[in-house]
């Protein structure tokens, strides 16, 4: 029998084609890894309403890193050590105000599932949110409409003030929070607790599995996979993937659209011979 893996996967840029769909080739070859004994993970930026559907396209049984790391659950199991670590409530709206100062787009704060904006924005609505028809909005000033301490807060600033918040962001609450500028085309901060981020869900689910660093394989593309791709013993950059994140991985495949992570997976786990 070969070793169990760990296989952790980024969804947007790495299991994602740019449709936003998982490929038959990276889906067979994923089912092929799950036959043979190896776990399969999803560890997104991405809220648990808009990935648990490529969750049950997998057929994974498996937990999830959602946010970023600040939500890591287990969707079919409810007895699963779930754990969430939102920002301040306090921390979120002092954010806020500098986003009113800086006469921002908008502001979205996301408790688990449930989503804060700011201001009405159908762009925002059918960016975000295409992908379920019932996500519970709260539509209004997050200054009286959150109540909670938000999970992730996102920022749709002005191009030209984006240098300015992050600034900001750096200057008065580096202590207490993390943020990274989306890729293109959206000019979106992101912002969770400082501490959060993917290579902490994975660690926690390594753990719960008993599998070392050494067997853990992890894809990404972007800045919010660095740490993941860092701690992962075999870290894998996608062929599109921004440079920092190569320069610190071990290996470099495709990108998503050539079906990196079936191409990679086939020849290290030695799946060749058995997928068509």
């Amino acid at each position: 029998m070969p070793k169990q893996h760990l296989i952790a996967l980024d969804l947007d840029g790495t299991l994602l084609s740019d449709a936003k769909e998982i490929s038959a080739k990276n889906k067979q070859v994923l089912q092929k890894a799950m036959d043979e004994g190896h776990i399969v993970v999803i560890a997104t930026g991405r809220p648990h309403r808009a990935s648990i559907q490529f969750y049950k396209e997998l057929g994974l049984q498996t937990p999830m890193v959602n946010f970023n790391g600040a939500l890591i659950h287990h969707p079919v199991d409810k007895k699963w050590d779930m754990l969430h670590n939102p920002m301040s409530k306090r921390t979120a709206l002092n954010i806020v105000q500098a986003c009113y100062d800086l006469d921002v787009y908008n502001v979205l704060a996301e408790v688990k599932d449930n989503v804060y904006l700011d201001k009405y924005s159908q762009e925002i609505i059918d960016i975000f949110y295409q992908t379920t028809d019932d996500t519970p909005f709260v539509i209004g000033s997050l200054k009286s409409k959150l109540n909670d301490d938000p999970t992730s807060l996102l920022i749709h600033p002005k191009e030209e003030h984006i240098h300015t918040l992050r600034d900001h962001l750096d200057e008065f609450h580096a202590e207490v929070i993390e943020h990274r500028k989306w890729g293109a085309p959206w000019n979106i901060i992101e912002i969770v607790k400082k501490g959060i981020n993917k290579a902490v869900g994975l660690r926690k689910i390594a753990h719960y599995y008993q599998i070392p660093e050494d067997r853990i394989i992890a894809f990404g593309d972007e800045d919010n996979d660095l740490e993941m791709i860092d701690y992962a013993g075999v870290g894998v950059a996608m062929g599109n993937a921004i440079e920092p994140l190569k320069n610190i991985a071990k290996h470099v495949t495709v990108t998503n659209e050539e079906h990196g992570i079936g191409v990679f997976l086939e020849e290290y786990l030695n799946l060749k011979a058995n997928v068509r």
